[in-house]
């Protein structure tokens, strides 16, 4: 199933189930179930409540037109927002071009490598997970930097409450994915990175986290196979990339945050950016105006406009 959060005549965001052709909805906050609440509630009540949607979306309640709704992010606020680098090409490319903004040669060189820890565990940081926005909604670029760059991703909703998982069980707790741009400041993030405690206000800014325009349950979503990930800026083909070339599986993503740490409905791990998947993999940054879309196989494009503030 293919599942949206959207404003509601009523000014509350509702919870909703595609249907066949993706040119409908069927409202299931308007059932007025306390598990179609939002996604959360959605997710914590497990299977009886998925059947329950792909029941009102073959035989709506009330029915809408896709076109007719400002979609959300699915989850417009994560329980947790967290985010990975599972793509050495991604690593290996921004360094190659990290002297545009620093006016440095890069630290990694080709012939040396990635460095070990990247593939010996699935390294991650923590998010602002207030300031997600979904599909259609600007993308302002913070008056604190010069480089406002994209970073196309996939990424996993997790739909249970559990620790200390195998990698099978983590492949169990797994909701959903969608598609994730995680808006980066480039020349801040580099500054900071220095510090040795991860990025900061090089990701924190609000509209920096873009998820969607919808979930994907796991039934549907092949990611195990590898999925095209396209990228264009104006209409211009800048990224062609593929999931399949993750370090690390998203199941054993899950399995190793989950060592002696709880996890809950809701939480978002992002996969890392794909190769080839940003503007400083390319030498071009986003300018005022721009249209960026991102697309992933299977699990549909979002479009946002990117502001500059002055």
């Amino acid at each position: 199933m293919k599942l949206i959060t959207f404003d509601g005549e009523d000014a509350v965001p509702h919870v909703g189930v595609l249907r066949e052709g993706e040119q409908t909805l069927s409202d299931l906050t308007a059932t007025g179930a306390a598990h179609f609440a939002d996604m959360i509630a959605l997710m914590s009540a497990g299977d009886r409540a998925l059947g329950e949607a792909a029941a009102l979306r073959d035989r709506p309640r009330l029915e809408r037109d896709l076109s007719d709704v400002q979609l959300l992010s699915p989850v417009p606020v994560p329980t947790q927002l967290f985010d990975c680098l599972c793509f050495e090409q991604h690593l290996l490319g921004a360094n190659r071009h990290a002297h545009i903004i620093t006016g440095i040669e890069r630290v990694i060189r080709s012939d040396q490598g990635l460095p070990p820890v990247y593939r010996e565990m699935p390294v991650y940081y923590k998010g602002n997970r207030f300031s997600v926005v979904g599909t259609g909604t600007d993308i302002v670029r913070p008056r604190y930097t010069e480089f406002l760059d994209y970073e196309l991703e996939v990424g996993v909703f997790v739909g249970k409450t559990g620790k200390d998982w195998s990698v099978e069980e983590a492949a169990d707790a797994i909701f959903g994915y969608a598609i994730y741009n995680d808006a980066s400041a480039r020349d801040i993030q580099m500054s900071e990175m220095r510090g040795m405690l991860g990025p900061s206000k090089g990701k924190d800014f609000d509209t920096g986290n873009v998820i969607g325009p919808w979930i994907v349950t796991k039934d549907e979503a092949q990611i195990e196979h590898g999925l095209r990930m396209r990228a264009w800026i104006n209409g211009d083909l800048v990224t062609d990339g593929n999931s399949g070339a993750m370090m690390h599986s998203f199941p054993e993503i899950l399995a190793y945050a989950s060592q002696d740490e709880t996890r809950r409905p809701g939480e978002f791990f992002g996969s890392g950016t794909v190769g080839g998947g940003c503007s400083l993999e390319h030498g071009r940054f986003l300018k005022h105006g721009d249209l960026l879309e991102l697309e992933v196989e299977g699990l549909g494009r979002q479009s946002n406009r990117i502001v500059f503030q002055h």
